[in-house]
């Protein structure tokens, strides 16, 4: 439900305009240096405020209740709580009325019997985003300084110039989506297991939390079904396993092979839209026009580049562990 990870597990909680979200991370080993300040330069890197995000700017100071003493990790769970203080819930009243086109509001409704906390999304918001951000941190600490996971945004709105993609968004008055590649160097052979817990299961797995993420691909991708074998094989050129291509992505059946580890992501349009919308109106039971209030992102993708970056290194960070490969105490 709420929790990933085999060695290294992430449970994540909280809602967009609840007191506060959170996340409590199991398994991870002692005696790593940990303070506040290191968490901020990634969750900088998430903040709203640039242009095409929502304007709803919070601190997002990340307060670590339990797992670190002397600003080191002791081995017990670490829980880490964000305030939420710039929140506007009156903007959201009417959708009890409207569910929005895209968001989860209507199937929320339908399964927890119209208990859930609708604001802001709730439970189901990216303002959930910051909890991954935050164990992502904490994983890429444990994978050192020579496994480097780098994300970075690819278009915005079918453009490669991201400027190019918002501007025909603020024309057009409506939202758009993107496309972020996830990079890995460094990785050793050997990660992964065959079929259910290959590697590229378990970063899909990983990916689909992320709100908004409707597709995946690693290496070729989706290019690879029009190539020929012969074209799609990366021929095997000394003993390290370094292949001449890397259409595979860094993965063979599941298992790391040594080459950089590529994959990218689609990115769906913000579902909160300025434009008019036809959705139902649960209290008359007719379909009507409306339209979403509040402060909202123009193209999410901006800001999906880190939490990319934090799932991937949460994955990596289990699988290592699962190998043997972390010790439970790093001096």
């Amino acid at each position: 439900m709420n929790s990933f990870g085999r060695i290294f597990r992430v449970n994540v909680f909280g809602e967009s305009h609840g007191e506060s979200v959170g996340v409590n991370i199991d398994g991870i080993p002692a005696g790593i240096p940990l303070k506040q300040e290191d968490f901020l330069y990634d969750l900088g890197r998430r903040k709203a405020g640039a242009k095409g995000t929502t304007p709803r700017k919070e601190d997002d100071l990340p307060f670590l209740k339990s797992g670190v003493f002397n600003d080191h990790t002791t081995g017990a769970p670490i829980t880490i709580l964000f305030e939420n203080n710039n929140t506007r819930s009156a903007d959201y009243a009417k959708l009890r009325e409207f569910p929005r086109p895209g968001h989860a509001d209507f199937v929320a409704t339908q399964k927890f019997g119209g208990f859930e906390d609708y604001r802001g999304g709730g439970h189901f918001s990216g303002r959930l985003t910051l909890n991954l951000v935050a164990a992502g941190v904490i994983a890429k600490k444990i994978l050192g300084d020579k496994i480097q996971v780098n994300a970075t945004l690819k278009e915005v709105g079918g453009f490669a110039d991201a400027e190019e993609g918002l501007a025909a968004a603020i024309a057009a008055k409506d939202s758009v989506g993107g496309i972020v590649e996830c990079t890995v160097d460094g990785l050793p052979i050997g990660l992964g297991e065959p079929f259910f817990d290959s590697v590229e299961s378990n970063i899909a797995h990983a990916a689909f939390a992320i709100p908004a993420i409707k597709g995946i691909e690693f290496g070729a991708g989706f290019a690879a079904a029009k190539m020929k074998g012969l074209e799609h094989n990366d021929p095997i050129i000394d003993a390290s396993g370094k292949t001449a291509t890397n259409n595979a992505g860094g993965i063979v059946g599941g298992i790391t092979n040594g080459n950089q580890l590529v994959f990218r992501v689609a990115v769906k349009p913000t579902s909160s839209t300025p434009k008019d919308q036809q959705t139902l109106n649960i209290t008359s039971g007719e379909v009507e026009t409306f339209s979403v209030k509040g402060r909202h992102d123009l193209c999410i993708a901006l800001r999906v580049p880190v939490v990319l970056e934090a799932i991937t290194a949460m994955v990596l960070a289990d699988f290592m562990m699962l190998e043997t490969r972390i010790p439970r105490i790093i001096k």
